[in-house]
């Protein structure tokens, strides 16, 4: 098996390794919303690989096509889409209330500030 014609999946394995670290080892929340997103984007690459197939043609009944690719994981992946962004307005938000109410976005220091009061 040829390993650098699988690359669509060794992108993938660097996003989701590249979103995780950011969510793990930053404090900054504001850079855990990004590693999110970069994570989520990298599983959104993966599935519209796993869902695309080589000659495959749209689920249309035509004369001479015998593959057709499945379109489901490709409309999962825009409802995905869809709740992400919704989840991203939702983590920013409270981003800004959480920088209105402790005067900060780093995660180690609104610890500090709740053991001190």
């Amino acid at each position: 098996m040829n390993l650098l014609g699988l690359y669509n999946y060794w992108i993938v394995i660097v996003l989701m390794m590249v979103g995780f670290y950011l969510v793990i080892a930053r404090s900054n929340l504001l850079r855990k919303v990004i590693g999110l997103n970069i994570f989520q984007t990298s599983v959104f690459l993966l599935f519209i690989s796993i869902g695309k197939i080589s000659g495959g043609s749209a689920p249309i009944l035509k004369d001479g096509v015998e593959i057709y690719s499945n379109p489901l994981p490709h409309v999962l992946i825009l409802t995905a889409i869809v709740v992400g962004v919704a989840t991203t307005a939702l983590a920013l938000a409270l981003i800004v209330r959480i920088r209105e109410a402790y005067a900060t976005v780093d995660e180690d220091e609104i610890h500090v500030q709740d053991e001190e009061a």
